[in-house]
């Protein structure tokens, strides 16, 4: 109950009330509805062209809504102009002046402020701080790498103290390990200035590294919003689970519904006894879609190892990443092959193509999905 009552004291600070935009005949957003919390790390997720860089663009004011109501902290946006509303962008290209250096970058919003020289260098050196460019004011923009660039956009937003930043994909120009040090550092700028940030990304890891909640974004529409943590292990749809990460999918029939315990048959694997809690969305009993993540799933290697329920298999490959090696294993009897991940321990040999595999697996590990793709 605290935890509940916790929750429900916060404050939304971006609300989305069936917002739609048609781009003369094409519906890129459809019927969108959302409250973003006030402090929160919010990510907009999914394929290109699902909607989600024009969802933020509505937010900030470049575009208006064909339908729907827009509000900010409490406010109606409808004809408020993008430099009127309480926020600021980050856009994918960073967007810097390349004739100014650091700080005069930094410090360009400040003009309309018409602040001394004293405040105005206060504020910007402060800014340069927080994003870790102390005594970088002079160096000029074109000298700057990927990752400055990138510090610089973040500091001349944050300079004007906005109540919500927007983010679009900042960090897709950078190769693989900036990109991972500086999600890192996003999410500890954003919970150090604690105001809400709004990402939109395409990269599934990313949002699920940095976000407090997710929302996955189809042909226009949300087709679920929840933690990192439910959204990879409880998503609604083989939609939305096929596209955060990697799952494995099995056709099934749900049995009956017991109350407490679900009987479902899972083909070649039997009937087995699962939680309300995995099955997401309300479902009758007829065909359903079994999944399971890679790394719910496990090779025993040793004659005593031994888990709830086994299957022989055979490996069709294996692909070795260093740290984890996936399998793929066929089981007889299932249409498709097993996605398996194993973590590379010592000791710990990398089975062939053509082995003999004994799978492990639990009951608790299933989720029970709409035998759907949406």
């Amino acid at each position: 109950m605290t935890e509940k009552l916790k929750i429900d004291s916060i404050k939304n600070i971006v609300e989305l009330d069936g917002v739609e935009k048609h781009f003369g005949g094409i519906a890129a957003l459809d019927g969108v509805s959302a409250q973003i919390r006030e402090g929160e790390f919010f990510s907009l997720l999914g394929p290109s062209g699902c909607g989600k860089t024009t969802l933020l663009r509505l937010i900030a004011g470049f575009e208006q809504p064909t339908k729907g109501n827009i509000a900010i902290d409490g406010f109606q946006m409808h004809g408020v102009e993008a430099n009127e509303r309480p926020t600021n962008m980050v856009f994918q290209s960073y967007a810097i002046f390349p004739h100014l250096n650091v700080e005069e970058n930094v410090g360009y919003g400040l003009k309309r402020l018409n602040l001394g020289k004293d405040e105005t260098a206060r504020r910007v050196n402060e800014m340069l701080k927080l994003v870790d460019l102390e005594n970088y004011n002079k160096r000029p923009a074109h000298a700057l790498s990927g990752g400055q660039r990138q510090r610089v956009a973040l500091a001349r937003s944050l300079i004007m103290k906005p109540k919500v930043l927007l983010l679009d994909e900042p960090l897709s120009s950078l190769d693989k390990n900036l990109r991972e040090q500086m999600q890192v550092e996003l999410r500890h700028l954003q919970r150090t200035v604690g105001i809400t940030f709004i990402l939109v990304t395409h990269d599934q890891e990313e949002a699920l590294t940095m976000s407090d909640r997710i929302a996955v974004m189809f042909e226009g529409k949300i087709v679920q919003i929840a933690s990192p943590q439910e959204l990879y292990s409880r998503p609604k749809s083989k939609r939305v689970a096929s596209f955060i990460g990697v799952m494995n999918f099995i056709e099934g029939q749900l049995l009956k519904d017991g109350g407490q315990v679900t009987t479902v048959d899972v083909g070649i694997l039997g009937n087995v006894n699962v939680n309300p809690d995995q099955i997401p969305i309300p479902l009758n009993p007829g065909p359903v879609i079994i999944s399971i993540r890679p790394e719910m799933l496990t090779l025993l290697f040793e004659d005593r190892d031994s888990t709830e329920y086994e299957i022989s298999g055979v490996i069709l490959e294996s692909t070795y990443y260093g740290d984890m090696t996936y399998y793929n294993v066929q089981i007889n009897g299932l249409k498709s092959p097993l996605t398996i991940s194993m973590r590379n321990t010592a000791g710990r040999r990398v089975l062939g193509d053509g082995e003999s595999a004994r799978v492990g697996w639990g009951a608790e590990s299933l989720v029970i999905l709409k035998n759907s793709e949406v």
